[in-house]
């Protein structure tokens, strides 16, 4: 059983690309979360202990975390915390996700499993880049592991996607 003091029961996002999404993304942004919710590691500095419930969002440019004490409900609990990053760092990775996602759409139809296995290697690698990343820019702030950075890394993807 995960420790409940330092992870995420609940996980939402808000924002108006989320209604627009590719199968592809629909299908990175519902596995992320159910990860996330399944096992992570989410440890607001400076905080009482969780469990928490998490609202991602893009607000002005920046990635907003609106982190929140959970008891029986996300609804439930007071803001705890309110964080925002600026997007900048994460471009270029969430161009390059873009890509590979735009990529392996094509790889598909076009029936090219060496391509496809090829696409998912490269999304393996910018994922870790983006956890370290994710990692770095929540430091001082959260502490979180490396497959909750990739899993976040994901979401913020999702999130900044223009269709």
């Amino acid at each position: 059983m995960p420790d409940q003091a330092t992870r995420l029961a609940h996980i939402a996002l808000v924002g108006e690309a989320l209604t627009r999404l590719s199968p592809i993304l629909e299908a990175d942004r519902a596995q992320a979360v159910a990860d996330l919710q399944a096992e992570n590691h989410f440890a607001p500095v400076g905080l009482e202990s969780g469990p928490y419930s998490l609202t991602l969002s893009i607000q002005e440019g920046r990635l907003v975390f609106d982190i929140r004490r959970i008891d029986d409900r996300p609804e439930d609990g007071p803001p705890m915390r309110t964080i925002a990053l600026a997007l900048g760092p994460f471009r270029g990775l969430i161009k390059d996700y873009q890509m590979l996602v735009d990529s392996y759409i094509k790889a598909v139809e076009e029936g090219r499993e060496a391509r496809i296995q090829a696409i998912d290697m490269g999304r393996r690698g910018l994922h870790n880049e983006g956890a370290t990343l994710m990692s770095e820019r929540l430091a001082g702030k959260v502490a979180i592991d490396f497959e909750t950075g990739r899993r976040l890394f994901t979401l913020v993807c999702v999130l900044h996607q223009r269709i």
